[in-house]
């Protein structure tokens, strides 16, 4: 597998209405929700690793261990760095972060696994 350690990338995202805990169905308050939070993560997460992979190949979510620290409010804008920290067999290990204006908002780690793509889809028939 031609990753390496160090590999980073950012995602950015402009919170808006559709973004927030009430719109996500977790929570009552309209502030950027921890399942978005997560999703900006991984994109990033899936960024810093796109074009490394073999031919067919991609990764796919294992696990997300997070703590949201702080909330962000609509119209802020939050950028989610992820960081490969760790490769061990087809496994690669994140260190993510995400901040915003006023500082750090969550920060964790995402866990991907590289799979060949067409075989991986033949797992769901």
């Amino acid at each position: 597998m031609p990753v390496h350690l160090g590999l980073t990338s950012k995602a950015s995202l402009i919170v808006s209405d559709d973004d927030t805990a009430v719109a996500a169905h977790s929570g009552d308050v309209p502030v950027l929700s921890t399942p978005r939070i997560v999703a900006l993560c991984e994109e990033a997460a899936v960024a810093a690793v796109a074009g490394q992979l073999a031919e067919g190949e991609t990764t796919v979510s294992m696990r997300v261990q997070l703590d949201h620290l702080a909330p962000s409010a609509v119209g802020s804008t939050v950028t989610a760095t992820a960081k490969l920290e760790k490769v061990e067999g087809r496994r690669l290990k994140f260190s993510v972060s995400v901040n915003d204006a006023r500082g750090l908002v969550a920060a964790g780690k995402v866990t991907r696994v590289v799979v060949e793509r067409d075989r991986f889809m033949d797992k769901c028939l």
